[in-house]
């Protein structure tokens, strides 16, 4: 072990990529990403998704002689009009005859649910002659958000074209009024030398950032969680087996902290490198890139500069994290304390994580994310939040970088000093004390 720093970065490598369990849970984490990339349409293969739902109404005789405007069977007409218009149908209108009461007829609506002939149906509660009627969906299911909304919609245009239709209008007048307003967005840049931008974002361009950005954010916490925990957990087995003595006699504890900090991270970069391709491989396929096309997103449109800045902010929140991941397991000395000391860290990555997700991503301007954009530990995330979906001035970029750097100086420092106690402290976790003691003692 005379070669010092990169024995132990091979050491710790080759020990990690041997093991078994290693092996067996990334094979597992990629199997599961597949999964949940290819779940929308997997639920739609098994659920029947791609054809319509059926829907049914009373298709009753003695309406179709009335000659008001809003009857039900000329809404259910419509309706199937409205529905045949579109590539893929989401409902289909089933008549179901009129039995003769009122009782009979909600039998009879009953026992087609019941059949699976219909998967709801829709009853019409008549208002004055010129009022659109009340409509209810029934169904044997809680929460059909997705009928009753396309519903909502269709009969919402269903109404205005049959206003329309009753008004006389000409042909050229419904067509400018049935036209649907045609809205773009793009992203414009107000500051001189922006981080990311400078010319501005189509619409189309906002969505591959909102998805690179979303990847971006998901990746570089499990690469701190993961690789965070095996990097703690490897010096406290190291440490509780006692092969810390003898690594210690060989490579100085600053060589081996740092050499395990950086194995660590090849193996973290080979991980998500699988990752990352089978994520595109599975983006790749016919029917998620048909529904990327759908949204207007193509692969090919990602922002260099926008990578390029998300992997320096990987790069730098990864050491931040792993070096403070090396000092808490060089003070533990049982691997059954270990998921108690790293608590307080691993708390500060979810922070940054549930941050940008839930509140950055709506609101990348913020006040609450320029503050983050500064503060280390949340930093890589929020600054790489701001980047891909807002717009912010260089300066800040720079800044944030360079206080992410003097951070990991930092760290570094009080790590090393730390591990340099530590590794050596063994029985119960040594107290703040005992610790700053054995710090000021090691020279």
């Amino acid at each position: 072990m005379n070669n010092g720093f990169w024995t132990v970065v091979g050491f710790t490598a080759k020990n990690k990529l041997r093991g078994k369990a290693f092996l067996v849970t990334t094979l597992i984490i990629a199997v599961i990403i597949s999964i949940v990339i290819n779940l929308p349409y997997l639920i739609s293969q098994f659920s029947g998704e791609g054809k319509p739902t059926a829907v049914g109404y009373l298709d009753s005789s003695s309406e179709k002689a009335k000659s008001e405007l809003f009857t039900s069977t000329r809404i259910a007409d419509m309706l199937n009009t409205y529905y045949g218009k579109q590539e893929k149908p989401e409902l289909k209108l089933v008549p179901i005859a009129d039995a003769g009461s009122a009782e009979a007829n909600e039998k009879a609506l009953k026992q087609a649910v019941a059949d699976d002939v219909i998967h709801g149906y829709i009853e019409f509660s008549p208002g004055k002659e010129s009022d659109f009627p009340a409509i209810t969906y029934k169904s044997e299911s809680l929460m059909e958000s997705k009928v009753s909304d396309s519903l909502t919609a269709a009969l919402q245009v269903v109404k205005m074209e049959a206003v329309i239709g009753g008004g006389g209008l000409s042909d050229e007048v419904k067509a400018l009024l049935t036209k649907p307003i045609e809205l773009d967005t793009v992203q414009i840049s107000t500051v001189e030398g922006a981080g990311s931008i400078g010319s501005g974002k189509t619409k189309e361009q906002q969505g591959i950032d909102f998805l690179t950005v979303y990847v971006i954010i998901i990746m570089l916490f499990m690469a701190i969680m993961i690789s965070g925990q095996m990097i703690a957990s490897e010096i406290t087995a190291e440490k509780s087996s006692r092969v810390m003595e003898i690594l210690i006699t060989s490579v100085s504890p600053l060589k081996a902290m740092f050499g395990k900090i950086f194995g660590m991270f090849l193996i973290v970069l080979l991980q998500l490198a699988l990752y990352i391709a089978v994520i595109v491989i599975n983006m790749t396929l016919p029917q998620n890139i048909d529904k990327l096309g759908d949204l207007g997103i193509s692969l090919s449109e990602i922002d260099p500069v926008l990578v390029t800045y998300a992997l320096v902010f990987f790069f730098t929140g990864y050491f931040l994290f792993a070096t403070l991941f090396a000092a808490v397991g060089s003070i533990v000395s049982r691997t059954e304390d270990l998921g108690q000391a790293v608590l307080p860290i691993t708390m500060l990555s979810l922070a940054g994580f549930y941050i940008c997700i839930f509140g950055g991503m709506n609101s990348p301007g913020s006040m609450l994310m320029k503050v983050c954009s500064f503060i280390p530990f949340v930093s890589p995330y929020a600054m790489v939040t701001r980047l891909g979906l807002s717009d912010p001035p260089l300066w800040q970029v720079w800044l944030s970088i360079a206080t992410l750097l003097a951070s990991i100086l930092v760290a570094g420092w009080l790590s090393a000093k730390i591990y340099r106690a530590g590794v050596l402290m063994y029985g119960k976790k040594p107290s703040m004390k005992e610790l700053f003691k054995a710090m000021r003692a090691y020279k």
